[in-house]
């Protein structure tokens, strides 16, 4: 595969990383060079969906790579150009609003900020509960940004959760072949 490597960055939507990192699994075996990222958050935080190194270790099974969690780490993505394509799943909330905002003060926001210097794609899988709240306006601003994809999402507990958006995981790999020609895969939102 010709642009085939990849930045997986994953925030602290810790109830989705069941969903995600078979993703994950199905991008590796589809041939995708991937290098890990996670916030720092996500890199060491235990919640009662898992230990924390349980996740890294999982993860760099996966890819074969150690996962990338500093600053440090993520600011040469752009100079040296090491990324074709830089996925986030899950986007939290937390996280599209840094974007939204042009902040980079973690290892995902830098991530991306390095890699959108190369006008580069970045494809965002939204996971917050509170999209169609605060975040909606953060959101609207990264749908209208150069360069920024996102992978179709939906509510996913209307009666319960009326706010809460979550990507379609699912439809990774058919979304990152999209945004790497520069095309957002429709529809959007479902």
């Amino acid at each position: 595969m010709s642009g085939n490597r990849l930045g997986f960055a994953m925030c602290g939507s810790f109830c989705t990383f069941h969903r995600v990192l078979p993703e994950m699994e199905r991008l590796k075996a589809a041939g995708w060079d991937v290098q890990p990222i996670l916030s720092q958050t996500a890199y060491s935080t235990d919640t009662r969906f898992g230990k924390a190194a349980d996740f890294v270790e999982r993860i760099e099974a996966i890819t074969g790579k150690r996962v990338w969690h500093t600053l440090a780490e993520a600011e040469p993505i752009g100079p040296k150009k090491l990324l074709d394509l830089l996925v986030v799943a899950p986007a939290t909330g937390n996280t599209l609003a840094k974007l939204a905002a042009g902040l980079a003060d973690t290892s995902v926001t830098l991530a991306c900020k390095a890699h959108l210097r190369n006008e580069r794609p970045v494809l965002l899988a939204v996971s917050t509960n509170d999209a169609l709240g605060a975040a909606a306006k953060n959101i609207g601003a990264l749908l209208n940004a150069r360069h920024l994809f996102f992978v179709p999402m939906r509510q996913d507990a209307p009666e319960s959760k009326p706010r809460s958006v979550v990507a379609d995981f699912t439809k990774l790999p058919e979304a990152a072949a999209a945004a790497l020609a520069g095309k957002q895969l429709q529809p959007v939102c479902f």
